[in-house]
């Protein structure tokens, strides 16, 4: 068993077994593959962030395409932690894959410029450096005849916790079947490096943001209450009762999340206009 990615306070185990989580890894490998071949596609352009995501997805692509079938781009923005870009140019070089560095502030700032009145809104100016990144990749992948390839995890999924149009707009998300605990099993298991598979998440949208603050709850607290009782059958009572830290409105707060962000996981709704009835 790679090297323990439990944290210390985690309430529940949704660990796979040693026999699950190679399965998980060829099913993902084999997945990429499959869906670069299937859109006639050369490779694949993936946005490296020094995270655990990216970078458990750069590790899996490069298995599935080899290392000339990935391209990663880094984009740092003027809130971007400077270790992490460093992490995230280790990890291409680590894998030999070719790569490039786009500072996004100079894009960024053209949208501030058109419409001043949104500098000062934290959320909405996050979002644009997001979606300019989402942007870049599909540029680069337009280019390249490649396809994009995302980063976000179940549990990401599940709560809307990503840009709609954003860190979303991709072709397919390999670790999307994962909650975060798997996610970091698995970067252990395919020898990521542990500073990275335990390395606090932060989307990056401002300085010194992190996803679990915003969320209002940890991965490992929000794992449980997904896995319990979003996905799995027990009642709000019995998880909270099952799950030591969890209180109710830790599983109110995660309800919430899912029902919010229903708009996110869906196509855009058109009335379904009848005349041809």
């Amino acid at each position: 068993m790679p090297e323990d990615v439990l944290t210390e306070n985690a309430p529940l185990d949704i660990r796979f077994s040693e026999e699950e989580l190679e399965t998980a890894r060829e099913e993902i490998v084999s997945f990429i593959e499959d869906t670069v071949d299937a859109a006639g596609a050369d490779g694949a352009v993936l946005g490296l962030s020094g995270g655990i995501d990216s970078t458990l997805t750069a590790y899996l692509a490069v298995e599935a395409l080899g290392e000339e079938g990935l391209h990663g781009l880094t984009m740092p923005a003027r809130v971007s932690d400077d270790e992490l870009m460093s992490d995230a140019e280790a990890v291409a070089q680590s894998l030999g894959i070719p790569y490039d560095v786009i500072e996004i502030e100079p894009i960024a700032e053209q949208f501030d410029k058109a419409f001043p009145e949104g500098v000062d809104d934290r959320t909405a100016a996050g979002n644009v450096r997001v979606r300019t990144r989402a942007v870049l990749n599909y540029y680069v992948a337009n280019v390249e005849n490649r396809i994009v390839l995302g980063t976000g995890n179940r549990s990401e999924a599940m709560t809307g916790y990503f840009t709609k149009y954003g860190d979303q707009a991709v072709d397919c998300n390999p670790i999307g079947d994962l909650y975060k605990q798997q996610v970091r099993q698995l970067a252990a298991h395919v020898g990521v490096p542990h500073e990275l598979v335990m390395q606090t998440p932060t989307a990056e949208m401002w300085a010194g943001q992190t996803d679990e603050e915003e969320m209002g709850l940890n991965y490992d607290h929000l794992d449980a209450v997904l896995a319990l009782h979003v996905d799995g059958p027990l009642s709000k009572a019995a998880t909270v009762r099952y799950v030591d830290g969890v209180t109710e409105d830790h599983v109110e707060r995660v309800v919430e999340l899912v029902e919010r962000s229903a708009h996110k996981r869906s196509m855009p709704p058109a009335p379904g206009v009848s005349v041809r009835e």
